[in-house]
């Protein structure tokens, strides 16, 4: 169980802050939701707290796992399938697990590619979307903004 103020990721769509744990009726029913702010894409969010295992809610990553994540970013440029379909499914994979250390091989494997043979229009927005997770998280661990952490996701890149 999570209380308000905790740092937590809602894997797919990235990580925030728990603001509030309301009684909402829907349809009928009644049911307990956390109430989260994404300050990534400034969105909110409300996932009941029967679902939270199911979705996969977890605490954001500690300080020291914030290297681990750029380790995986500088030297994780792993080679995908050539076959689209199958590199895309993989790496929906890894997005959808809610692990950030997979979710940061995604990113770094999409951003070789793209540097190297470009993307597909599919691929550059699931990149988009990889990116904006991990961003997402990096920001609440840091304490810093998202052009900070985007700045230094570039740099492993030039």
């Amino acid at each position: 169980m999570f209380n308000i103020g905790d740092k937590v990721v809602y894997p797919m769509h990235g990580a925030g802050i728990i603001e509030a744990i309301e009684e909402k009726e829907i349809l009928g029913t009644k049911k307990r939701y956390y109430v989260m702010s994404i300050p990534v894409g400034d969105m909110k969010v409300m996932i009941p707290l029967d679902n939270v295992r199911q979705v996969g809610l977890r605490e954001i990553i500690d300080g020291e796992e914030v290297e681990q994540v750029f380790s995986v970013l500088r030297d994780n440029h792993s080679k995908l399938s050539t076959n689209w379909n199958r590199r895309y499914r993989m790496n929906m994979e890894k997005i959808k697990s809610g692990d950030i250390f997979k979710v940061a091989e995604v990113v770094s494997s999409l951003m070789s590619r793209e540097k190297d043979k470009g993307l597909s229009t599919g691929e550059r927005k699931m990149l988009e979307n990889a990116r904006q997770i991990l961003i997402s998280e990096l920001v609440l661990v840091r304490n810093c903004c998202e052009g900070e952490i985007d700045e230094i996701i570039q740099r492993f890149f030039q």
